[in-house]
């Protein structure tokens, strides 16, 4: 079982920038693909950001290449999501997710935070 918790979201400008936190507690967290979703209101469930176990691979969604970074510090069991240039469609809760493979379809994550609120405004 793997326990997470997201934080760092905010109300920001567009334009802005944001960092999302996720720490990770229970099971190996460095055994772990992590990954970033977000929901905005009325919308499914979209993929945003992926990182492999070691840091060294990422991908990430079209919407969000450029602007957005994912990274790891397995040392402190935790994911991280900088935000860059913020777009009023960015607006969502964010979850972070843990998996057994990389992967963009979030039926393969095993284990998801409760969400954090990004909130862009124009």
């Amino acid at each position: 079982q793997v326990q997470l918790v997201e934080s760092g979201g905010s109300l920001v400008q567009a334009g802005g920038s944001l960092r999302l936190s996720c720490v990770a507690s229970g099971r190996t967290f460095s055994g772990y693909y992590m990954g970033w979703f977000r929901q905005a209101p009325g919308k499914e469930r979209e993929f945003v950001a992926t990182i492999s176990r070691s840091g060294g691979s990422t991908y990430y969604a079209d919407s969000v290449k450029g602007r957005f970074t994912i990274s790891r510090d397995n040392a402190k069991n935790t994911v991280y999501l900088q935000m860059n240039s913020l777009k009023p469609e960015d607006t969502a809760v964010y979850y972070c997710a843990a998996g057994p493979v990389i992967a963009t379809v979030d039926k393969t994550y095993l284990y998801w935070g409760q969400g954090t609120q990004v909130t862009v405004s124009s």
